[in-house]
């Protein structure tokens, strides 16, 4: 039974769907077998390659963990990869091998696909949802996709997330924070303290929610800059390898464990 409270949160089932909090720590890890050592309190790790099992065992740490989707871009090696029309998969998303931006208002096509990928996190346990590439309307994808269209298709995302109890953060994005900030329970951001735009994030802040920010070593952003500055904002802030293995450094004092 899904249930609306007062206070704006969603029920599954009687239970809360998660909200964490600014300043929440967090691991990110998309590569590799799950390094769970980091004192955390939240863990992103990939949906398809993350076992039931290891979601189990983080929660025995009292870890809560995210769920990485991919649900604007195609990915071969996937195991649903057939299931795409091939009238839906566009060009090829840059430098990424193997990935091809989807025609996102094909809405009916994608829809069977997208709910049996969010019910696997559910299955596995996850506490919420990382859907990745949710900006095709800002990039070269092959179709003609509109601001409306990927704000239709958003919000269509965090209503699937919330049917099942899960949460679901807004990855990148910037451009429609105003549109979705309340439909999305967190944010997530990569290099926006390197480009220049995490103010556009602050909407999440003010309404008490986290915004995991992950800072990339090859531009030469160091953990003294990023802290600094993540500090006056209330991000919760990391620096990570490109490839997103493992490795991680954090901002000392800055996190709540």
């Amino acid at each position: 039974m899904l249930v609306i409270g007062l206070s704006g949160f969603v029920f599954e089932d009687g239970a809360a769907i998660w909200r964490p909090r600014p300043g929440t720590s967090w691991q990110w890890q998309l590569q590799g077998k799950v390094d769970a050592s980091y004192p955390v309190r939240v863990y992103d790790v990939d949906g398809f390659d993350t076992s039931k099992r290891t979601v189990a065992r983080l929660h025995r740490k009292g870890v809560k963990v995210i769920c990485y989707v991919d649900v604007g871009t195609w990915e071969r090696w996937r195991p649903d990869a057939g299931r795409f029309p091939r009238s839906v998969i566009g060009r090829r998303d840059g430098p990424w091998r193997g990935e091809r931006w989807l025609d996102i208002r094909k809405l009916r096509r994608l829809a069977p696909i997208m709910r049996s990928r969010f019910e696997m996190c559910r299955r596995k346990g996850f506490d919420a949802i990382e859907p990745d590439n949710i900006d095709g309307y800002t990039n070269r994808t092959g179709f003609r996709i509109t601001y409306a269209d990927q704000l239709r298709y958003n919000r269509w995302l965090a209503r699937q997330a919330h049917r099942i109890g899960l949460s679901i953060g807004l990855k990148n994005d910037p451009g429609q924070v105003v549109d979705l900030v309340g439909y999305y329970d967190w944010a997530l951001t990569e290099d926006c303290f390197a480009q220049g735009w995490c103010y556009k994030l602050e909407p999440f802040v003010e309404r008490n929610e986290a915004v995991f920010s992950a800072e990339y070593t090859d531009t030469g952003m160091t953990l003294q800059k990023l802290c600094a500055r993540a500090r006056k904002l209330g991000f919760s802030a990391i620096l990570k390898h490109r490839d997103l293995g493992a490795w991680r450094k954090g901002c000392v004092g800055l996190e709540r464990r």
